[in-house]
Formats: C-alpha cells, sequence, structure tokens
C-alpha cells in the first residue's frame, strides 16, 4: 500500500516532542531551566489540521511543562510524557482517541519510536531520524525535525484526504 492511501486513513496524529516538533536540541539556561524551540510553520500544521478534524497527540519519552505549555498553546488536549517505552501507552491512546492503528499516523525520530511506528498505519520519520527508523518508516520528511517536518506531515495527509483546498480557499480569502 503506498503512502496515499495510508495517508488517506489517518484520522489521529501522534507526534514525538525532541527531534520532531524540536530540533532535538536541549538548551539549559544558567539557573538549570529548560527551553525547546518549536517551528512555527508546524504549529499552524497542526492548527489547520485540528480544525479540519484531525486529532492530535503528544508522545515523548521525557517529562516537560514546556511540552505542557506548547500543546495548549496549540489546542492539542491530550499529552503523553515519561513514556520511554512508548508502545505501552498505544492501547490506551487508541481508546482515548476510538481510533485503531491504521487510522494512526506517528511521527518519530529515535529508536524508542520504532517499537509504535511498526504497528500504526502510517509511520513516518524525519529527515534527520536514526537509520533503524527510516527503515521501517512508510514515508520520511523532506525537512528535519523541528524545522517543518511536522508541517510537511499535515499537508500530505491533509491533501490525500482532499481537505488541502479547502484550507488554502479559508486563507486566500480577503477577510477584511
Amino acid at each position: 500500500m503506498d503512502i496515499t492511501e495510508k495517508a488517506k486513513k489517518v484520522k489521529l496524529l501522534l507526534l514525538d516532542i525532541d527531534g520532531v516538533m524540536t530540533d532535538g536540541k536541549l538548551h539549559y539556561t544558567n539557573n538549570g531551566d529548560e527551553f525547546k524551540s518549536f517551528d512555527v510553520t508546524d504549529g499552524l500544521g497542526i492548527v489547520i489540521a485540528q480544525r479540519k478534524g484531525l486529532k492530535c497527540a503528544i508522545l515523548t519519552a521525557k517529562q516537560s511543562n514546556i511540552v505542557t505549555k506548547r500543546a495548549a498553546d496549540l489546542g492539542i488536549e491530550k499529552v503523553y510524557q515519561g513514556y520511554h517505552f512508548k508502545i505501552e501507552v498505544l492501547e490506551d491512546i487508541k481508546k482515548t482517541f476510538k481510533v485503531s492503528e491504521e487510522e494512526i499516523c506517528f511521527v518519530g525520530d529515535d529508536i524508542i519510536d520504532i517499537s509504535v511506528l511498526k504497528v500504526v498505519g502510517f509511520a513516518v520519520a524525519v529527515k534527520n531520524a536514526r537509520e533503524e527508523v527510516r527503515a521501517v518508516a512508510d514515508h520520511i520528511t523532506q525537512a528535519e525535525g523541528g524545522n517543518g517536518a511536522v508541517r510537511e506531515v499535515c499537508e500530505v495527509i491533509l491533501k490525500t484526504q482532499g481537505k488541502w483546498e479547502e484550507v488554502l480557499d479559508v486563507y486566500s480569502k480577503n477577510n477584511k
């Protein structure tokens, strides 16, 4: 099955954080506070996808208030943090969102993402993902993690589901 058929079935976009929604670098201030950089185009892609009916959630190994804040900014209601073995929470995610594995798109970058990537319907690796991750992915983005990769995935899904033209129509209008 090609990626078009896989993307057409997606109802839930499940995203890793470090290396997917960020460039994977961890930054600390002199006080020990952590900060992350997020790509604004990824954020808009997520917001648009949700407006067009796609559910979105985050699944990450780390615990971070920054992630909670970013999710809230984007209207992402469910954040799964602290799951080093991500496959352990997949059944809960499926029940919470009332989706099957084939209706999930997961975007990952490192080996701790492989177990989930192997079972979801549309497995995506960012361009700079580990080789082992790219090997199990259905699709590899042209953009690197933290630099538009999530936006690219949102557009692939919306285009294959026939919703992208509606998005362009809305944003092309002169709403004065």
